[in-house]
């Protein structure tokens, strides 16, 4: 579900690449000024209530200054159809809201309703930091009703409802079209990856440039073509491919390089934190739908958003990623904080200011409230409506407990063997090793 884009932290990343997002882009470039917003609107309360009954609830998000305003709108309106419950706020970018978080966390002081992704549900579970808000459900403070394409379901852990999403996205091949049409490439839903590799050795001898940015670190998308094969990347208590299977995929990957069918990655590295679509690089490259806008905002081509190769032609392993809203266990008010999050994922005024700032809205109510006018986002919409039409969607993987530091490893181990600073067998070797450990608690 930052950091990259293919980190989760996603979608709303990837990712979280939110990775996330809602973008990680927006998160890793949020500036001093961000920090010095977020210490004005304050990091937390006591917890207790007011003599007027008044109750405050603390609530953190990782995102830069855009969001925050964005949600601090949100939280006016807020205030307005609850008085009696005052909201304090905290935002960081997206590594350093998890380091506080875990200060906080183990610390016994967690903020009452926080941002959350997929792949940090079972570890704060597992520490006791998570509360299970179907008791919120059940007493009607907290609908979860009217979720698009099955989302009420992602933030289930064990029978527990640990999380609501805020908003959907996900995998997609983002392309400069223009360099596609002279390619004469014209990507389907159920093409297959025999089509891809042809399309991207067209897009090298046709337009003089690399058909995709490379794919050693997109974690994501290895996890759909795993999920194609039969697999996945996640089991719900560790990896579900093997050691042979990853270095098939890296093998790949270094080949495409060599071939220059891919981007040189150190061609890549150089012009961060633009991408290398953006920068004339590469004719594309896969990422999460909504991060679709960073490529408009940073290039001068017109882009837009493909389907997933396949290996059969039918199954793309896809699934609606979310960022989501978790509690805390210690929070002295779950009907508040119940209250919060419903109002968050269901008022239509509440979609109408976020936009698809945290991914396509998780709720129909939402989804319907804003209808965008750009057409970077009306692509977003529209990708994602072609996917629950196609009937390719499916659930997610559960994440174990140390998803989060496999995530991360993945995409660091990943840029290293790019760099050349490692072998295919010993990125392997260092992969395996280190997620042993993370999974081992």
């Amino acid at each position: 579900m930052q950091a990259e884009a293919t980190l989760r932290g996603g979608s709303t990343v990837r990712t979280s690449r939110n990775v996330e997002r809602r973008t990680i882009l927006k998160a890793a470039g949020a500036t001093a000024a961000t920090l010095g917003l977020a210490a004005t609107t304050g990091c937390g309360g006591d917890g207790g209530a007011s003599a007027d009954g008044t109750v405050t609830i603390r609530y953190a998000w990782w995102g830069a200054e855009d969001r925050a305003e964005r949600i601090n709108k949100t939280i006016e309106l807020f205030h307005k159809k609850y008085p009696k419950i005052k909201v304090k706020t905290d935002f960081q970018p997206y590594t350093d809201f998890w380091k506080k978080f875990n200060t906080q966390a183990s610390g016994g002081n967690p903020p009452d309703v926080f941002q959350n992704a997929i792949g940090f549900l079972r570890k704060y579970d597992a520490k006791n930091v998570l509360l299970d808000l179907n008791e919120q459900v059940e007493a009607g403070h907290l609908s979860m009703d009217g979720f698009r394409a099955g989302l009420e379901k992602f933030g289930e852990i064990d029978g527990k409802l640990l999380g609501v999403p805020v908003g959907s996205n996900s995998m997609a091949l983002v392309i400069d079209k223009p360099v596609y049409t002279k390619a004469g490439v014209k990507p389907e839903q159920g093409w297959t990856w025999d089509d891809f590799d042809a399309a991207m050795k067209k897009i090298r001898d046709r337009a003089g440039r690399a058909g995709d940015s490379g794919m050693y670190g997109v974690m994501y998308l290895y996890d759909l073509y795993l999920r194609q094969n039969g697999k996945a990347f996640f089991t719900e208590d560790g990896l579900g491919f093997t050691e042979a299977d990853l270095t098939d995929w890296w093998t790949k990957a270094e080949k495409g390089v060599q071939e220059g069918v891919y981007a040189d990655a150190k061609k890549v590295a150089q012009i961060k934190p633009k991408s290398a679509v953006s920068a004339e690089l590469a004719g594309g490259e896969f990422t999460w739908d909504n991060f679709t806008v960073r490529y408009t905002s940073e290039g001068k081509s017109e882009y837009g958003l493909a389907p997933i190769p396949t290996t059969d032609g039918k199954k793309t392993g896809q699934y609606l990623g979310s960022l989501m809203l978790s509690a805390s266990r210690r929070t002295e008010h779950p009907k508040e904080v119940a209250q919060f999050i419903d109002f968050m994922v269901h008022d239509p005024e509440v979609a109408k200011i976020m936009g698809y700032d945290r991914g396509v809205p998780a709720t129909q109510a939402q989804f319907d409230a804003f209808q965008p006018t750009d057409e970077v986002n009306k692509g977003i919409a529209a990708y994602e409506i072609s996917l629950v039409e196609a009937g390719v969607l499916e659930p997610i993987t559960p994440h174990p407990n140390g998803a989060d530091i496999c995530e991360a490893a993945f995409l660091r181990i990943a840029e290293e063997l790019a760099l050349g600073k490692r072998s295919v067998d010993e990125a392997v070797k260092q992969y395996f090793a280190e997620s042993k450990t993370a999974l081992a608690g």
